[in-house]
């Protein structure tokens, strides 16, 4: 244990190099003052020192779909945070301030980097009262509880439950590319509907055939043969008798007509 007395900054230096001990490691960086130039190597020498204790910690979260190298990653992060907070005359040791750091580093990379998709904090907090609650009422009745029961236990409502149960599944996911079942070729991804690009044409036409039909012949006749039978201006002329020239005018002119419907019908209540 760290006790409260510092050592002078002359005396931290003098015994750098035999500095073994994690403990008489953070007392000797604790004496230095800040900025000075060998407080930096023995932070370093600190945290590779107690880096066994925080990979122990991470090791307990294993086997939750996150790797252990992320997991040791993040309670190294939680360490240098407690490293560089740390201060004997707090009146505890390193060991009891440092590991609620790392245990609470590691609970927030859960909290908000494991979701597939992410939840509001309300809903993940919640979801974890129920998980306990679940386990507790189980033990208690010797069955799984009901959405009632869970509800009265936590002091919330039954929607509540639901919906924090709905918000599980965010957590994760499944790959487009599993087997829909054992045996078979077919994926998860080969049942999901697509957007059918028809229902933007079917809009369309319901809202085009109205104003086609306030058009004279004519030019019903020649937008029909230009956008439905992909004629060109000069098959169309030959068709309906007319110059190409003509033909130009009157489509520009049915369409300037057909414009002119369309917006007289959108403003129509």
């Amino acid at each position: 244990m760290i006790t409260k007395s510092r050592s002078t900054a002359s005396d931290a230096l003098a015994s750098y190099d035999d500095h073994g001990d994690p403990d008489e490691l953070l007392m000797a960086m604790a004496a230095l003052p800040a900025g000075h130039p060998a407080r930096a190597a023995l932070r370093d020498r600190a945290i590779v020192a107690w880096l066994p204790m925080a990979r122990r910690l991470a090791v307990r979260y294993s086997g939750r779909g996150v790797p252990i190298d992320d997991l040791v990653q993040t309670a190294a992060v939680g360490l240098i945070r407690a490293v560089d907070r740390f201060d004997p005359d707090f009146g505890i040791d390193f060991v009891g301030f440092a590991i609620p750091t790392v245990l609470g580093e590691l609970k927030r990379y859960f909290r908000d980097r494991t979701w597939m998709i992410r939840v509001p904090r309300r809903l993940q907090e919640l979801r974890l009262a129920i998980n306990t609650a679940n386990e507790e009422l189980t033990h208690r009745l010797h069955r799984p509880p009901t959405t009632a029961q869970i509800a009265a236990h936590l002091d919330i409502t039954d929607e509540a439950v639901l919906e924090a149960v709905e918000g599980a599944r965010a957590y994760s996911a499944l790959s487009l590319s599993i087997s829909v079942s054992s045996g078979e070729t077919a994926e998860l991804g080969d049942a999901l509907g697509e957007v059918d690009q028809a229902f933007a044409l079917a809009d369309a036409r319901i809202v085009i055939i109205p104003a086609l039909t306030r058009l004279d012949e004519r030019e019903r006749r020649i937008l029909t043969l230009r956008f439905y039978g992909n004629l060109t201006q000069a098959a169309i002329a030959q068709q309906v008798g007319v110059s190409q020239m003509h033909v130009s005018r009157l489509i520009t002119r049915a369409l300037g007509h057909l414009r002119h419907e369309l917006q007289q019908d959108s403003r129509t209540p």
